[in-house]
């Protein structure tokens, strides 16, 4: 690889100070509330020494990645004079995946927590690639598959009053690193064990019953959110409602329809309980549309409710519940611990996790200064904010097998808690999937799968052995893995184009149009779909044999709306007898739990991917859970990436960071300093060098960077992008014509546009050939510009050249998966601006990638049986 400074050797710039974090960006807030204040309790996550939160992972979520809990000082309690919410202004940037910064609007000074799961966020500097239009907490969005009605060997807790278990302050997961438990983990798990015979209820469990609570915190009947209903399951507890009960933190309801001027209803009064409670009026839109038309009469009643709004902290919550509330307000108030626990899942969903273990959690909610710890999960789980799940650990590595007379002996298990929304996608999810892989009853010895002869065939004309590999085991199979990397993506290309071929309703689906677009390109390369199909092609059909064989490949986004793809049949399953997903490491678990459930009976899935990205923004680590359950047959490409950036690449795969040979200039090293020399040879790199150099012009350049914020994070990058190659006053929102941008449809999803116009209806993009409208008032959470993104916001799209920067700022957050995915975008060229130094290569041999602790594979394990070997 060159270390040729393509850019030349131009007078570095300045040295600049590491950011801080904080967002000149960030809006929602700067409200008078007041300065200072502690920092909000982190998110339990990632990577703490202990099995404890499990960091965010992969990227190796999750939306992006910190290492390690989410930082954050003691939490502040009430009554400390701690900050009202939107004081100060967002916070930093590691990169969390997601479309905007967890941090805008958050108050200065205050670190997000850990950025899910995207590398590049980071542990050290406090940059979080998060979002705002964050993903919806608990129970909005995409929570749609029907959950599933067994609890596929993992013992949960059903919700409120239906309680199971184990007392939740108490650590089953320590249990005995030799194969035994605590006494508290055996407590918690007779509890369980009880609980399912039904020899006990699950509210006998409760050593102390929740105090008695006063009259004057009940929380008035609010509209219950909308959810699909779902076939759960729930022994109810006696006693278990409590009507006065202090409900946990709303999660936000579907947008609600704006009146004129814009305005969210019920904004006006919200902005009168918001100035009552020192916070900014200008939250009462946000307020609104999160907590619904009652939000008002919610707040007075319980005015942590507040931290159900996406960008409001712990202690901005404190400082407006002490407004409101004064002598009363109290740390260990009730209404308090529910929100407190509440917010701490969902942030740690904004790390990939699907839950925490409890004694993380406990330790967050005493760093949140929540007196009792353990009576707050016991009430959080009686009252049904969290469930309660007991999943089975593994022996430790060189473990004594146990022997015939311990077979009796319980295995140790770990106690998780966790929010409904994020369990019920999990279970349906793995519901779905074991459906799927029980499709085909295996073939008998010396018997053939049914159409086998026709399988057989095409796995006779595929392309490639390990395409071959893929047909023949597909045949038999109603559920396959299929991994390898950018050059495999042909495999199932050639699997859908030869059941096409078969009269079956094939289909691909990729994470991007990007990827759609290449899928595209390759189902009509395909052996079978083009002008040379062979003989029996009529010639007559042949041009438009490899359009119509480009229609199979979908997004996965536009094949659940139904706006690609095959639509739905009568009884609103996908029109489809095989699907093959692309990218599936991108795949949340929301979002897979959809896709799983919309398949109709008798389907053949097969989820593909490249082992070594990132994982997904959104909480969840499906397809590495897939692959590590070993319930379904893996089919392993064995072909290599071509060219010195796909040696490169694969080397950083299994943990090398090697020189290659680049005689065209195909990998770069471009040294730098510090943070202020990287941003001037990005510009450099982009607008002169590369077109020079290597031909690529800037538009078909992509910078990637660990984060959105700190000197050379994403914003200050645009910046200095957008100053060289198309400047301008910014008139529209702060863009102009011509600018590059990012398009954030839904959380994770990141999609390239340029600038159009603006008009009254707002601001129009141009997509990939495709017209988009984002209003106005959309637009600050929707859209950022997009000359240089994060690795997750990159994931699933190549460009012609890529341009990686990895300033000195950022290296703590830096992971094999982060700098695997971020070499991996560039087709034809890299450039590595590289201020890292040793970070570099440490990162790629010793850490992989960051955890996640989610449930999927246990529950996999639990419902299918082990797949084939051999």
């Amino acid at each position: 690889m060159s270390t040729d400074r393509l850019a030349g050797d131009a007078t570095p710039a300045p040295e600049e100070a590491d950011a801080d974090g904080t967002d000149a960006e960030a809006t929602a807030a700067a409200g008078p509330a007041g300065q200072g204040g502690a920092d909000e309790a982190g998110a339990p996550g990632a990577g703490a020494s202990s099995r404890s939160a499990q960091g965010t992972g992969g990227e190796q979520p999750p939306a992006g990645e910190a290492d390690g809990p989410a930082t954050g000082e003691q939490g502040s309690s009430p009554g400390q004079g701690t900050p009202g919410p939107g004081a100060g202004r967002g916070s930093g940037d590691a990169e969390s995946p997601g479309p905007d910064e967890a941090g805008d609007g958050a108050g200065a000074g205050a670190p997000t927590p850990a950025g899910q799961d995207e590398p590049g966020d980071a542990g050290a500097s406090p940059h979080t690639e998060g979002g705002t239009p964050e993903r919806a907490p608990a129970g909005h969005g995409a929570s749609g598959p029907a959950a599933s009605q067994g609890d596929a060997g993992a013992s949960r807790d059903a919700g409120a009053g239906d309680g199971a278990s184990p007392t939740a302050g108490q650590d089953a997961s320590g249990g005995g690193g030799k194969g035994r438990r605590s006494a508290a983990a055996e407590a918690l798990a007779a509890a369980v064990r009880a609980v399912e015979s039904g020899e006990r209820s699950a509210a006998s469990f409760f050593n102390d019953a929740p105090a008695a609570r006063p009259a004057a915190q009940a929380t008035p009947a609010a509209p219950a959110a909308s959810a699909a209903p779902r076939e759960r399951a729930r022994a109810a507890a006696p006693g278990s409602a409590h009507t006065s009960a202090p409900a946990p933190v709303r999660p936000p309801s579907a947008r609600p329809a704006r009146g004129p001027g814009g305005e969210v209803p019920g904004s006006g009064d919200v902005r009168e309980v918001l100035a009552a409670g020192g916070a900014p009026e200008a939250l009462a839109g946000k307020v609104a549309e999160t907590l619904g038309e009652h939000a008002a009469e919610m707040l007075r009643e319980d005015p942590w409710q507040l931290l159900a709004v996406p960008g409001v902290r712990p202690d901005q919550a404190d400082g407006f519940a002490r407004s409101l509330l004064g002598p009363a307000c109290e740390p260990g108030d009730e209404r308090r611990a529910l929100a407190l626990t509440g917010w701490l899942l969902e942030r740690a969903a904004l790390e990939g996790h699907t839950a925490l273990e409890s004694s993380a959690l406990r330790e967050a909610l005493a760093k949140a200064s929540v007196p009792d710890p353990d009576e707050a999960l016991r009430t959080a789980i009686a009252e049904g904010a969290v469930l309660v799940f007991q999943d089975a650990l593994d022996a430790p590595a060189g473990a004594r097998p146990r022997a015939a007379e311990d077979e009796d002996a319980e295995q140790p298990v770990r106690v998780l808690l966790g929010l409904d929304r994020y369990a019920l996608a999990e279970e349906s999810l793995a519901d779905g999937l074991a459906r799927l892989a029980s499709t085909f009853a295996p073939a008998q010895d010396g018997e053939a799968p049914a159409g086998g002869a026709e399988w057989e065939g095409a796995a006779a004309a595929a392309p490639s052995a390990s395409a071959a590999e893929l047909i023949r085991t597909v045949a038999a199979h109603g559920l396959v893995a299929h991994s390898g990397g950018e050059a495999a993506r042909a495999e199932p290309a050639a699997l859908v184009a030869a059941a096409r071929a078969m009269g079956l309703r094939a289909y691909a689906a990729a994470h991007t149009e990007d990827g759609r677009r290449r899928l595209g390109a390759a189902l009509s390369e395909a052996p079978g779909t083009g002008p040379e199909a062979g003989p029996a092609a009529d010639p007559d059909a042949a041009p438009d044999a490899a359009p119509e064989a480009a229609s199979a490949a979908v997004t996965v986004a536009g094949l659940l709306a139904d706006a690609e793809g095959p639509g739905r049949d009568e009884e609103g399953a996908l029109a489809l007898d095989l699907l093959a997903v692309l990218d599936a490491p991108q795949l949340d678990v929301e979002t897979a739990a959809m896709l799983v459930e919309s398949l109709p009976d008798g389907a053949r899935l097969v989820l593909s991917g490249d082992p070594g990205v990132l994982w997904s923004a959104g909480p969840g680590r499906v397809f590495a859970d897939l692959v590590a359950a070993r319930r379904c047959p893996q089919v392993v490409s064995r072909t290599p990436d071509p060219g010195p950036i796909g040696e490169l690449v694969s080397g950083i795969g299994i943990g090398e960071l090697s020189q290659v040979e680049a005689p065209g200039k195909e990998v770069v090293i471009v040294p730098v300093r510090d943070a202020g020399e990287a941003v001037h040879r990005t510009v450099q790199l982009v607008a002169d060098s590369v077109p020079r150099a290597i031909g690529v012009p800037p538009e078909q350049t992509q910078v990637i960077t660990p984060g959105h914020g700190g000197a050379a994070g994403t914003r200050a990058l645009n910046a200095a992008l957008k100053n060289r190659l198309n400047p301008g006053p910014g008139r529209f929102g702060g863009f102009d014509p011509g600018d590059r941008v990012a398009y954030t449809p839904a959380p994770g999803r990141t999609v390239p546009g340029t600038v159009v116009s603006a008009d009254a209806e707002g601001l129009r993009l141009d997509c990939a050939g495709t017209p988009v409208v984002v209003a106005r008032e959309q637009v600050g959470e929707l859209v950022r510009h997009g000359w240089a993104l994060t690795a997750h916001q990159a994931a699933g799209a190549r460009w012609p050249a890529a341009v990686v920067v990895l300033p000195g700022d950022a290296t703590a957050g830096l992971t094999r998966a982060w700098v695997y995915t971020a070499f991996g975008r560039g087709e034809r060229h890299l450039s590595v601006v590289h201020g890292a130094e040793a970070a570099l290569p440490r990162a790629v041999a010793e850490t992989p990638f960051k955890d996640r602790t989610t449930r999927l594979r246990a529950l996999l394990q639990a419902q299918v049986p082990p797949a084939p070997t051999g």
